[in-house]
């Protein structure tokens, strides 16, 4: 096996375990899951591991060097009105290739897909063109910010409560496993032609914007749609009862991962020849090495795809379902908050972004401070999510503090900090939490007759929201740990500078007394 794919499967697993875990204790002590269920739950979980290891290798090869090149091609050249042209055709086409955003898609009935996944394309290419010229003009991703996030919450008044939820869902979902690697590199590849102090703090944020705009184009969609009577077919659990039955079930669900996958990538791989026969940036070697990439990617997706809605959603659903059910409803909210706090370790997308940190802040930031800050904001969405779930609270409640709070620390923290968590909610959302997370609010939310579309759905919202916060709470100590650093030092250059001064003072004393 390549060296390197075995590293990626050995993180994999590592992060898969601890939720995998959790799931057999819940089983053990308070859900009691028979051992078909539990059976496909742990080939979902291998198919999983496997798949992501995959799937990081071949973005690794493949999506980050495609973006970065586009990214320094882009950066030569000033003309906006070609910039914003490339900017919304990737944006576009990258957000039609997303797999999350065909599961959201299928998940709002009342709404026709195409009409759905349209709008959303065109908030994102919209919003990644104007991250661009952002980054190319140096204007403050703060300010920006500010003013996107005020227009959203005073569109999200004149929006039917109905559809909220899923308009903040749909900013989460656009940044997944195909985008999230391609718009990183691509602020990388912008950012790295400019040399100056605030180059590497501009490549962030371009997620943050691509993620903006579908929630905006998703509410003023919501003006002409009502979802009021959409419905969630929540995944069932198959049943199976031998050995022989686990393996027909994943091989017959697998063809619709095979084309969806396959759907998703032919896009980004025309980009790609379009580019190599107009610009020849990559050498031969190269250009095959992003070939094999691409076909690491497209096996990852589809193993990982398959895995976690054959394997996983299932259990988080029929979980959900059985302990909102029980007097003890109530703990679904530490253990919404437990699994939140692992399952964002699974997450493909996550891993992309925690690495690329690493690497631009020169390893001051490291990919474990990211992944902690990160588990912790998720953990507290989750349990939001389920608090939701069981009291009927409105999203609008926690959403509009949230994003308050997130811009109010935005003016006080590091440029860099502020691209890195407002991206950082963008790829905490992704398939995990579709696929585990939104199946077990759901199911929660059936048990107890609630609404789905006001109460269940919102979850991949709040995973969005609290990572910003977090992350720049991050931001502010790691400034104050600076700041610290520095008059620490400043004190010990002005030691130095005395004991300087008193040792030439008794070299001069003895010079004059030898004299």
């Amino acid at each position: 096996m390549n060296q390197k794919l075995k590293e990626k499967i050995l993180e994999s697993l590592s992060a898969v375990l601890p939720i995998t875990g959790i799931v057999l204790l819940l089983s053990i002590l308070l859900v009691p899951i028979d051992l078909g269920t539990m059976v496909m739950f742990i080939v979902g979980a291998i198919m999983l591991v496997i798949g992501m290891g995959f799937f990081q290798l071949g973005a690794e090869m493949s999506m980050t060097p495609l973006g970065e090149g586009i990214g320094v091609q882009i950066s030569k050249t000033r003309h906006i009105p070609l910039i914003f042209l490339i900017g919304f055709s990737m944006g576009a086409i990258i957000t039609i290739s997303e797999p999350d955003l065909q599961v959201l898609a299928e998940q709002v009935p009342s709404i026709p897909n195409l009409t759905l996944i349209l709008t959303v394309a065109v908030g994102v290419g919209i919003f990644l063109a104007v991250a661009i010229i952002r980054i190319l003009f140096q204007i403050n991703l703060s300010t920006i910010l500010i003013v996107l996030y005020t227009v959203l919450i005073g569109v999200s008044f004149l929006v039917s409560r109905d559809f909220l939820a899923v308009a903040f869902d749909s900013g989460g979902v656009t940044t997944g496993p195909m985008t999230v690697p391609f718009i990183m590199a691509m602020g990388v590849g912008l950012a790295s032609v400019r040399g100056d102090k605030n180059a590497s703090s501009d490549s962030f944020g371009l997620v943050a914007l691509s993620s903006v705009g579908p929630i905006l184009a998703v509410l003023i969609l919501g003006m002409f749609f009502s979802p009021s009577e959409a419905a969630y077919a929540a995944a069932g659990v198959a049943a199976v009862s031998t050995t022989r039955d686990v393996v027909r079930e994943f091989l017959f669900s697998m063809p619709p991962y095979v084309r969806e996958v396959l759907i998703s990538l032919v896009p980004v791989a025309a980009v790609f020849i379009f580019f190599q026969l107009f610009t020849h940036r990559y050498p031969r070697r190269q250009v095959k090495r992003v070939s094999v990439g691409f076909a690491y990617t497209y096996i990852g997706l589809v193993l990982f795809l398959c895995g976690v809605n054959v394997g996983f959603a299932p259990v988080g659903s029929l979980m959900g379902n059985e302990i909102a059910s029980e007097p003890w409803k109530w703990l679904l909210v530490p253990i919404g908050m437990l699994i939140g706090y692992y399952i964002v370790k699974a997450e493909p997308a996550i891993q992309v972004l925690n690495r690329q940190v690493e690497s631009v802040t020169n390893g001051s930031v490291s990919a474990k401070s990211m992944n902690l800050c990160m588990s912790l904001g998720v953990s507290a969405s989750v349990g939001l999510s389920m608090m939701r779930v069981l009291t009927g609270l409105p999203i609008q409640w926690i959403i509009i503090p949230g994003y308050l709070i997130a811009l109010v620390l935005s003016r006080f923290v590091p440029r860099m900090f502020v691209g890195i968590a407002f991206d950082s909610g963008g790829v905490a959302s992704g398939p995990m939490t579709t696929t585990f997370l939104l199946p077990l609010s759901i199911g929660a939310c059936d048990a107890i007759d609630g609404n789905l579309m006001t109460d269940a759905f919102g979850v991949v919202a709040l995973v969005a929201l609290t990572p910003l916060i977090a992350i720049q709470l991050m931001g502010i100590l790691y400034q104050y740990k600076m700041r610290l650093t520095d008059r620490q030092m400043v004190q010990e250059t002005e030691v130095l500078d005395v004991m300087d001064d008193i040792i030439e003072f008794e070299e001069d004393d003895e010079d004059g007394g030898q004299s």
